[in-house]
């Protein structure tokens, strides 16, 4: 959410981002908004004579009592219940108006940053850099599921019968080895400086929409019937919720915090050639990092956090690239994004396993996270999150990059602890 002091003087910087968005059907937000904080502060400011008005009045009557004009305090008594009338309208009025505001406002785009590429869909993203060097066998790499099921790690017919789509059992090697890189992830970012949590896996409403658009909400998240709590979609809710309607003290700040939990999503929408096996399911495991900083420290932190998921999947042997994501691909409360993507001997392409995103004062605006600075003052932190690691898709590109001819995948040595030290899996059937 942007601030509304900014688009009351911006307001065609406002419309120039929706646009470059793609976003058209929201210019008319703009004006209303305009339109409607005129008439509360309208409203406000008169509300706020007649509370003066109440107050020189009291006095007013106090001494006229005191004088023993009994009819004359009377009559001013009569002014101060009719201006209470209209104060509570007014102050109704107010409420109503900073209500359709508030609900405006959630709408409209947070202003993205001038570096990102003006685009429509994920087709416009823009390639950075890649990391390692993609290669492709010389002997034919089988689908993920099958590769799994050559170790009997993966039931998807167990699933199906006990939850739906969507859902998998994993079983021995693949199991531990899902486990394995969580585990190793979590001890990454330890090594690298961050805070490790494990946070409540459910949260209110008022977190959900201070943490994502309502678009986002919607594709998303599960409402747990007759409560006010929803399932998370990956920690980063609660763990930006951590902070809500907290002051932080400025020399306290970064904070820098990786969380683990399991992740819930409807996957309302998506669809695509790779749905089958456990690329696109509605429970998964995350290993996530969260930073909530000053905003002249934003920039720099991004830098770190996607760096952070370029140098893990690279200590495990598998090539990445990082890719700029447009301006039509952001969601609305993101300044700036892009995606790391490993690459797939399989398909002969990278696909995405994970997404590095800075909020700006977005997310922080919407749940009060504010800072007190050393001069006193209070502003808005900011707030960024990224994809550690998140099996198991993230299996699929380990799988297929450490397959060998015979079947057997090999254990990078960075792994190998957290699989009681096998160097390589030996599938049980071929």
């Amino acid at each position: 959410m942007i601030d509304l002091k900014f688009l009351r003087e911006n307001p065609e910087i406002v419309k120039q981002n929706i646009k470059n968005k793609f976003q058209d059907k929201k210019l008319p937000l703009v004006d209303e908004v305009i339109a409607l904080d005129e008439e509360a502060r309208a409203a406000k400011q008169e509300a706020d004579d007649l509370r003066a008005s109440r107050n020189k009045l009291s006095k007013q009557i106090g001494a006229l009592m005191g004088q023993g004009k009994k009819d004359e305090a009377e009559a001013v008594k009569a002014q101060v219940n009719a201006n209470a009338a209209r104060l509570a309208e007014l102050e109704a009025k107010e409420k109503e108006l900073q209500e359709k505001i508030t609900k405006d406002m959630m709408v409209i785009p947070n202003i993205i940053d001038p570096s990102v590429p003006i685009g429509k869909d994920d087709s416009c993203n823009v390639e950075i850099e890649k990391f390692g060097e993609p290669v492709v066998p010389d002997f034919e790499v089988p689908y993920h599921t099958e590769i799994m099921e050559s170790f009997h790690g993966i039931d998807l017919d167990a699933a199906g019968k006990v939850a739906g789509n969507g859902f998998y059992y994993l079983m021995g090697d693949i199991a531990r080895l899902h486990s394995a890189i969580l585990t190793y992830a979590r001890d990454f970012m330890i090594d690298r400086g961050f805070t490790y949590c494990i946070p409540p896996f459910m949260i209110r409403s008022n977190v959900v929409t201070g943490v994502m658009s309502f678009d986002e909400m919607d594709a998303m998240m599960y409402k747990i019937e007759g409560e006010d709590l929803y399932l998370i979609g990956t920690s980063e809710h609660s763990m930006i919720g951590k902070f809500i309607d907290t002051i932080q003290d400025e020399d306290k700040l970064p904070y820098t915090l990786t969380s683990y939990s399991p992740c819930f999503r409807k996957e309302k929408g998506a669809h695509g050639i790779e749905e089958r096996g456990v690329y696109r399911i509605h429970q998964f495991e995350k290993q996530e990092m969260i930073v909530v900083c000053k905003p002249e420290e934003s920039k720099m932190w991004y830098d770190k956090l996607w760096q952070n998921t370029v140098d893990l999947f690279r200590s495990m042997d598998i090539p990445v690239r990082t890719l700029e994501c447009c301006s039509g691909d952001l969601a609305d409360l993101k300044v700036k994004s892009c995606d790391v993507e490993a690459w797939s001997p399989r398909q002969k392409k990278y696909f995405e396993v994970g997404s590095c995103s800075n909020l700006g004062d977005a997310q922080a605006r919407r749940l009060k996270i504010r800072v007190k600075g050393k001069d006193g003052n209070k502003y808005f932190a900011n707030t960024l999150n990224n994809t550690v690691v998140a099996p198991p898709r993230m299996l699929i590109a380990f799988l297929e990059n450490n397959l060998n001819a015979d079947g057997s995948v090999s254990i990078p040595k960075v792994l190998q602890p957290y699989m009681g030290g096998k160097e390589k899996l030996v599938p049980d059937q071929k």
